[in-house]
């Protein structure tokens, strides 16, 4: 399952938001109240997922997607192609019911690292209540600074 067409993406599309969704249960987020999960697809068909983890100390809290790249990258040593990512977020049990949630700046940076590391524009999907924003990730953060530029 090495590529997929827009196509058989977009059959996923609705699968791995559920799979945020679900991930967003698992947040430790007592002080925002804010829930984000995170699924990302690789091309072998694995769905990795994370969830936000907080922190007393703020700037040592996780986002959803960083725990779910942190994965991908400590399992095996090297990543694999990333096709699509989806993000939800919302009041505790209810994901996907607020304002669109996109991955913040940090987190598309620590995408990016895993798609160029794969040679991949993985599309992001990002849930809410106005509906699903969809986007490449090269939209997202456009002329990134990655692996590439320290060869």
């Amino acid at each position: 399952m090495s590529e997929m067409t827009d196509s058989e993406l977009a059959d996923r599309r609705e699968s791995l938001l559920e799979s945020a969704r679900e991930a967003a249960g698992g947040a430790y987020a007592p002080y925002s109240k804010f829930h984000v999960g995170a699924a990302l697809l690789m091309a072998d068909g694995t769905v990795v997922t994370g969830a936000n983890v907080e922190n007393a100390s703020y700037g040592l809290s996780l986002c959803a997607e960083t725990v779910a790249v942190a994965k991908i990258l400590s399992a095996k040593g090297e990543a694999r192609q990333l096709l699509a990512v989806a993000v939800t977020g919302g009041a505790p049990g209810a994901p996907g019911q607020g304002m669109t949630v996109t991955p913040c700046g940090r987190c598309r940076q620590m995408l990016n690292e895993v798609a160029q590391l794969g040679g991949t524009d993985p599309v992001v999907w990002s849930d809410g209540a106005q509906g699903i924003l969809e986007e490449r990730l090269s939209t997202l953060i456009p002329h990134a600074f990655g692996p590439a530029n320290l060869a």
